[in-house]
């Protein structure tokens, strides 16, 4: 179990035709060994052709095989030990702590799905009998349940090379509905990418998959993107990444002859709210857990809050200068690679260079020229300047912050109003100032896909209930989540049969319910046969 640089095509681990490159330690800015290479437009074609080919049968298995499927996987994954580990933080400069927790984040999601897909909820299985009788015309005999929809495009996200990569929450949910799953390799951390494609590949051979279930391919430009979205046996494509490329790949799946749904997660600036009465007693409190929050992972997080909305007068510049003192005592942070660093050093200069804002505080600068690195920002600016100013709402991908000083509550609503869609939106108050908070609840819940109160929203929950999605451009359809097993929507559709013979049905929707599903027959939940 180690990194070959190769490519997985239809079951066979390749090496790529069109070049090689090196993983880089952004830590250090070294080269990581050993060489590895790029997938050739012919083996994407190829790896498309096996995802076809592998659609059917793994469309055709029981809620119990791909059940036993993601459980092995996940089993495989931790069988990696410490290469994996050692690989995540070498590529990624993140503390093995960090590892260690996105490698329990990713088994448990599969995990999850595992333990969600014997229930059956998911396929929605509808059945109305036949009405012969029924005047002034008979009824016919319909039934209804969800099917897979066919190969997926899953792009690796940079930020997280487990979670939101080749085993992360979008491949575990397109698996368990019974979706193969092409995954494009992020080019910043490609070996821990392959080795957990290694532990799925010996997964799906465990467990009698098809040998194009699992594909993992890497590319060195943009051109691989751009033909695994077009390619037509793709039937969708799950994103996490900038709103750039989220786009111009959203586009192009709008777009083909046959356009097919495109699941992108993109920019997000998350506010804040902090409320006057419970910074009277908290300011410092809240402080602290905003800059933990902020910093996190070098800031590297698609929920970090990169806004905060409060009140002008003395609780929130308390506020402010117990931020502004936490946030001087961070060092600067190791990102993810070059391109990151000097986007987000840019980001900040642009931010600060912006009419109105102020610096109110920085973290520590970067001692030496080693490796990509990102120091804290924080900024305050009057709610008049924000809302005018559309610069001000765009994402720097880092541990930056801007403070937004409204004059009133109408003006904090009014700020809240001109708010693009993101991810999150949290609320801070007492419980008075609480329960006096049903407009600006209003307000950010048309605006966001989580609500979060007296809490801070890096720290996603993998769990049933979460939603991770918003309204554009968070996310580019906001009725669908990323993260929990509601994910599992994303890649299943509806299919309907009328008056169909009993054999022909999906087991799902036959008489006898050989699944032992809860099916909703005539307009009641039922366990049991027909």
């Amino acid at each position: 179990m180690s990194v070959t640089g190769k490519q997985l095509i239809g079951g066979q681990w390749q090496t790529g035709t069109s070049g090689s490159y090196h993983a880089i330690n952004p830590a250090t800015g070294e080269k990581l060994a050993p060489e590895l290479s790029f997938a050739s437009e012919e083996q994407l074609r190829t790896t498309t052709a096996a995802a076809a080919a592998a659609a059917p049968v793994f469309a055709a298995t029981s809620p119990e095989q791909r059940s036993r499927f993601l459980e092995t996987c996940a089993d495989e994954i931790m069988a990696l030990g410490d290469e994996l580990l050692d690989r995540v933080s070498a590529e990624t400069g993140y503390p093995r702590a960090r590892a260690e927790g996105e490698r329990g984040r990713t088994c448990g999601q599969l995990r999850m799905f595992a333990k969600h897909l014997v229930k059956g909820d998911y396929l929605d299985a509808r059945i109305d009998t036949a009405l012969p009788d029924r005047q002034p015309m008979p009824r016919p005999d319909i039934r209804f349940c969800k099917h897979p929809i066919g190969p997926v495009v899953v792009f690796g996200s940079s930020n997280f090379p487990l979670a939101f990569s080749a085993a992360g929450g979008d491949t575990a949910s397109a698996l368990a509905a019974g979706c193969p799953v092409i995954v494009k390799s992020h080019n910043s951390h490609p070996g821990s990418g392959e080795l957990v494609a290694q532990a799925l590949a010996r997964a799906a051979k465990q467990c009698d998959m098809p040998a194009g279930v699992i594909s993992f391919l890497a590319g060195n430009r943009n051109e691989i993107g751009v033909n695994l979205v077009t390619a037509p046996e793709v039937k969708a494509v799950g994103f996490t990444g900038s709103t750039r490329g989220g786009m111009a790949l959203y586009k192009l799946a709008s777009n083909r002859p046959d356009p097919i749904p495109f699941f992108g997660e993109m920019g997000s600036i998350n506010p804040l709210v902090v409320l006057p009465e419970v910074l009277k007693t908290s300011a410092a409190d809240i402080a602290e857990g905003f800059v933990g929050s902020l910093t996190l992972g070098t800031g590297q997080f698609c929920v970090n809050p990169g806004l905060v909305l409060g009140l002008k007068g003395p609780e929130l510049d308390n506020f402010m200068e117990a931020t502004g003192a936490a946030l001087a005592d961070k060092p600067a942070g190791v990102m993810l690679n070059q391109a990151v660093a000097e986007g987000y050093a840019s980001g900040a200069a642009h931010l600060s260079d912006q009419p109105g804002v102020r610096q109110v505080s920085t973290g520590k600068a970067q001692e030496n020229d080693t490796g990509f690195c990102g120091q804290a920002y924080l900024y305050a600016v009057n709610a008049g300047d924000f809302i005018t100013n559309p610069a001000l709402q765009e994402e720097v991908f880092g541990p930056c912050s801007l403070v937004i000083e409204c004059r009133d509550t109408d003006e904090l609503s009014k700020v809240i109003s001109s708010l693009s869609g993101q991810l999150t939106g949290t609320l801070h108050g007492t419980e008075a100032e609480l329960s006096q908070a049903t407009e600006l609840v209003r307000l950010l819940e048309q605006r966001v896909g989580r609500v979060v109160f007296n809490n801070f929203p890096t720290g996603v929950e993998v769990t049933d209930a979460m939603m991770h999605g918003g309204p554009f451009p968070a996310a580019t359809d906001s009725r669908f989540t990323s993260v929990g097993t509601a994910a599992i929507d994303r890649f299943i559709r509806p299919v309907c049969y009328q008056n169909s013979p009993q054999d022909l049905l999906p087991p799902a929707l036959r008489n006898d319910n050989p699944w032992g599903l809860r099916r909703l027959v005539n307009g009641e939940w039922q366990d049991g046969q027909i």
